[in-house]
C-alpha cells in the first residue's frame, strides 16, 4: 500500500444535501427568465466552480442570448437563494464515509475535501455536520482557494503541497461527476475513482474513462489495500 491521500469530493460524494445546489441552480436561472432543465443543469454545471457552472449551462444551453452581465446577476442570485435554502437544510453523510474516513485516518492516510462550492458554503455544510479539520478530516480546499478551478489540478495540488504530499502516485481522487474525474487525471493521481451517489450516473462517469467505479464510498478500502 503506498496511498498517502485521498481527496473526496464533497456534495454527492460524501455528503447528502439533497441536490440542493443544483435545484438552486435551477430555481436562479429560472428567477432570470431563462429555461434549461434541471438534467441540463447537471450535465453541464455539476462539479463545477458554480459561477462557471452557471456560465457554461447557459453556453450549452443558450449559446445566443447569453452575457456575462447576465451570468453574473444570475450567480448573485443564486447565492441569495442558496442562504434561504440552507437555513432549515438537513445534511448527512454519505453512507459509510465517516467510517471509511476514520479508518483511513487509522492507516495513517490524509483524508482531504475539495468542492467546487466557495468556502463559506463548504464551511456550511461542515458545520451541519459537525466535522472539524484535523478530526473528521485534514484539510478543506475549495473552489476559492486557487485561481483555476476544476478540470484544472489545482486544487489537489494545492491540498498535496499543504501537506507535503510529492507524488501523484501516492494520491486517489474521488467524486460523482466527470469533472471530478478529469480534475484526478489533470493531478497525475494514482487513481481517479467515479461514484455512483451524485450527479452523474454510472454511463456519464464511465465516459470519462476513470480508473474505478463505486456504488460505495467504503470501497474505497479495499482499492487502496489492494494498490
Amino acid at each position: 500500500m503506498n496511498i498517502k491521500l485521498v481527496v473526496f469530493d464533497m456534495a454527492g460524494t460524501t455528503v447528502d444535501e439533497g441536490n440542493v445546489v443544483y435545484h438552486t441552480l435551477h430555481k436562479a436561472i429560472s428567477l432570470h427568465s431563462i429555461q434549461v432543465s434541471f438534467e441540463e443543469v447537471l450535465i453541464w454545471g455539476a462539479g463545477k466552480e458554480k459561477l462557471q457552472a452557471i456560465r457554461d449551462i447557459l453556453l450549452n444551453c443558450h449559446p445566443q442570448s447569453v452575457s456575462e452581465s447576465e451570468i453574473d446577476a444570475i450567480f448573485k442570485t443564486f447565492l441569495l437563494e442558496l442562504d434561504l435554502a440552507y437555513e432549515n437544510l438537513l445534511v448527512i453523510p454519505i453512507k459509510n464515509t465517516e467510517r471509511l474516513f476514520k479508518e483511513l485516518k487509522e492507516l495513517g492516510i490524509k483524508v482531504v475535501l475539495n468542492t467546487g462550492y466557495n468556502r463559506q458554503t463548504a464551511m456550511s455544510l461542515l458545520k451541519k455536520l459537525s466535522w472539524n479539520e484535523g478530526v473528521e478530516y485534514d484539510l478543506l480546499v475549495t473552489a476559492s482557494d486557487v485561481s483555476k478551478n476544476r478540470p484544472a489540478p489545482d486544487m489537489i495540488l494545492l491540498a498535496m503541497n499543504s501537506l507535503q504530499i510529492l507524488e501523484g502516485e501516492t494520491v486517489i481522487k474521488v467524486g460523482d461527476s466527470v469533472i471530478d474525474i478529469e480534475e484526478g487525471k489533470n493531478a497525475n493521481c494514482k487513481f481517479s475513482i467515479g461514484i455512483t451517489t451524485g450527479a452523474h450516473t454510472k454511463e456519464q462517469l464511465a465516459a470519462a474513462n476513470p480508473s474505478y467505479i463505486i456504488d460505495n464510498i467504503y470501497d474505497i478500502k479495499n482499492i487502496i489495500l489492494n494498490a
